[in-house]
C-alpha cells in the first residue's frame, strides 16, 4: 500500500474487526500507522522484502518493536504465527459474546 488515502478508505471494515494481521516490508510503518486508526488487537508481521538492510526484514521488525503504537509483533516472515495468535484471539473474543448473548 503506497498511499495513505487508500487505507483510510478501508478503516470501517478494519474497525469491525475481532483482531487484524497487518504485514509490512521495508521500514515497517503500516502496521503501526493503522494500529494508530484502530482500537481492536493488532499483530504486526514483519517480512523480508525490500533491499539493503530491509532486505532481510530487520528493519521492519525494529520498526514495528520500537512502535509507540499498541501492537504486537511476531517474527520476520511468521506468518503462520501471526495466524494462530490471531484465531486464539478470535476464539476468546467469540466465546465472550457467546456467555453474554
Amino acid at each position: 500500500m503506497a498511499s495513505l488515502a487508500r487505507l483510510l478508505d478501508q478503516l470501517p471494515g478494519l474497525r469491525a474487526q475481532d483482531v487484524l494481521i497487518v504485514a509490512a516490508g521495508r521500514e515497517g510503518a503500516l502496521p503501526t500507522v493503522v494500529a494508530g486508526l484502530v482500537d481492536v488487537p493488532l499483530i504486526g508481521l514483519p517480512v523480508s522484502t525490500g533491499y539493503g538492510h530491509a532486505g532481510n526484514g530487520e528493519a521492519a521488525l525494529d520498526g514495528m518493536l520500537q512502535s509507540c503504537t499498541a501492537l504486537s509483533v511476531v517474527n520476520i516472515d511468521a506468518g503462520f504465527t501471526a495466524g494462530v495468535q490471531a484465531g486464539l484471539l478470535a476464539r476468546q473474543f467469540d466465546a465472550v459474546r457467546s456467555e453474554s448473548g
